[in-house]
């Protein structure tokens, strides 16, 4: 013989079972208009981008023919930067830029002897002159780095070489 308890509430375990149900569906639920505030106050604690701080100076260096063109911020650019930017970063950054021009410009005068190194100061624009004639002014300002190569065939546009890989950036430059 089997005992069937029965209880005084059938439905109390479906009751319970499906109110927890749907409180739980319920504090799920998104308001949109929360959402959308959460995103707006995300935006507003971006990072603020870097932004390299202008030249002193207003000069233009003359390059033709097949150049590697070194640049670096000026004095006053420099103490700019390191005002904007964290200690830690901006001593990594003096470290890199001095190791890559250092390995970069080894590399040229070994393997690209015939490329002639420039290294202007106090500068702010370099022009460009190809064997054509045609010529095309670079604002160093414009390019956000603190500091860089610029590599120049005589024919091609100057373009912005990357120092890490400085083997493979050259010959894709001058040999294509």
């Amino acid at each position: 013989m089997t005992l069937i308890k029965k209880t005084p509430f059938p439905f109390l375990h479906l009751t319970i079972l499906a109110a927890g149900m749907l409180i739980t569906a319920c504090s799920q639920h998104k308001n949109p208009k929360t959402k959308h505030q959460f995103e707006e106050k995300k935006q507003v604690e971006a990072p603020v981008l870097y932004k390299k701080p202008p030249s002193g100076f207003s000069d233009t260096h003359i390059i033709a023919g097949p150049a590697a063109v070194f640049f670096a911020p000026d004095s006053l650019q420099l103490e700019k930067i390191k005002a904007v930017t964290e200690k830690m970063d901006h001593e990594s950054n003096v470290h890199d830029c001095f190791f890559q021009v250092k390995n970069a410009r080894s590399v040229i005068k070994k393997y690209w002897p015939q490329v002639k190194i420039i290294e202007p100061a106090k500068v702010r624009f370099l022009l460009f002159v190809s064997t054509d004639k045609h010529t095309r002014l670079t604002d160093l300002d414009a390019i956000n780095d603190m500091c860089g190569l610029l590599l120049f065939n005589g024919i091609k546009e100057a373009e912005i070489a990357d120092m890490t890989n400085i083997d493979t950036a050259l010959r894709q430059y001058f040999q294509e």
